[in-house]
């Protein structure tokens, strides 16, 4: 007898990390794989969407002008309840800590329905920071029934909270799976921008900034540094792929724009992204999922947030927690910049996120698992 699994996501980090489970799925007669797609990212996820060819089996497309975070979770919980209702599947596939992930897992609950968590157990146990994503990881945690880590430190804070055990699969990061098949294609830059970085004669720096709580002064201060490093290295490139929320796009061009080696450039999609990351030389970023895919490419992050949900990758040497502050920033930047032995320190640092088989262990696992029943719970 086969399984129904739907797996759902909204935004692009999302997509891309649950591309490569969804094809995964594909490959087996005996599941039944159906997608759903809340469009919290609208373009950026179809982006990913079409790059991995995934067929769209529901589209919620829920995204309004200026919506609150309580009226996206409200059209979200109710658009998955209706799929649900009709569908009936045995397995919801969530990945990390977005609105859609949360709301999507509490309609499974809801349901009764079993809760897998692609990506669980990452943890920062600051409320506030990230948000609301921090929060949003914990309660889907508390409603999922099985739990996908991706290394064995975010197991360790799922056992510390009492999850069972023998639902707890170390299986690495599925962002590593999707960015190697990406780069293994050479793909040509889609954003013509791009041509005109000079990655064989400068050292480029990837910058992302875009979190809530760096918002204002914060955000101002790390574009300062950014800008006062380009203006201190001749050899210097920042390619900066600009958030489109106007928060993030005005402080960005009132300090970073007009300089001729900084380029402030629409979103990437991810094909671009991904090969920007293979060719530069480090990466600057309150991201979360760049702190997981650079060192995959020997590249060095530099991480502008006071704490962050993967402590594995500093503890392994691949990331720098450097915080917020303007000096703070302009130092460790310079130490790469400078000094060979530390760059080369953490570009040899072994990836702690997993060797492109986290998809793999994903599915074989849920083939072992007993879903011919709904939870009675």
């Amino acid at each position: 007898m086969g399984i129904k699994v739907i797996s759902i996501f909204g935004t692009r980090p999302e997509a891309i990390k649950m591309a490569p489970v969804v094809l995964e799925l594909n490959k087996h007669p005996e599941i039944e794989s159906k997608v759903v797609v809340t469009g919290q990212h609208r373009e950026l996820l179809d982006q990913v969407t079409s790059l991995f060819r995934l067929k769209v089996d529901y589209d919620l497309d829920v995204m309004k002008q200026q919506q609150t975070l309580t009226e996206l979770s409200i059209r979200v919980l109710s658009g998955i309840e209706e799929i649900l209702l009709k569908e009936k599947p045995d397995l919801v596939l969530v990945h990390g800590d977005t609105i859609t992930a949360f709301v999507a897992s509490l309609a499974a609950f809801y349901q009764k329905i079993p809760v897998g968590h692609v990506e669980a157990g990452l943890r920062t146990y600051d409320k506030y920071s990230p948000y609301p994503e921090e929060v949003n990881r914990q309660m889907i945690d508390i409603v999922a029934d099985y739990y996908f880590a991706p290394t064995e430190f975010a197991a360790d804070n799922l056992r510390k909270e009492g999850k069972d055990e023998s639902r707890i699969f170390v299986t690495g990061n599925t962002v590593i799976d999707a960015l190697l098949w990406v780069t293994m294609q050479d793909f040509p830059f889609i954003n013509k921008e791009l041509e005109k970085v000079d990655f064989d004669n400068n050292r480029v720096i990837l910058l992302t900034t875009h979190r809530r709580e760096n918002w204002g002064k914060t955000m101002e201060g790390i574009h300062e540094a950014v800008r006062q490093l380009v203006e201190e290295y001749d050899d210097v490139e920042v390619i900066f792929p600009v958030h489109p929320n106007p928060v993030v796009k005005q402080v960005a061009e009132k300090i970073l724009g007009g300089h001729p080696r900084i380029h402030l450039l629409e979103p990437l999609e991810y094909r671009d992204m991904a090969m920007v990351e293979k060719l530069g030389c480090f990466v600057m970023t309150d991201s979360g999922g760049l702190q997981e895919e650079a060192p995959a490419l020997d590249n060095p992050v530099l991480v502008l947030r006071d704490t962050t949900e993967r402590p594995e990758g500093v503890a392994a040497g691949t990331l720098k927690l450097v915080g917020v502050n303007k000096e703070d920033i302009l130092r460790e930047a310079r130490i790469l910049l400078d000094d060979n032995d530390a760059f080369e320190a953490m570009a040899d640092a072994k990836n702690p996120y997993g060797d492109g088989t986290a998809s793999q262990q994903i599915v074989h696992a849920i083939l072992q698992m007993d879903l011919g029943e709904k939870m009675s719970i």
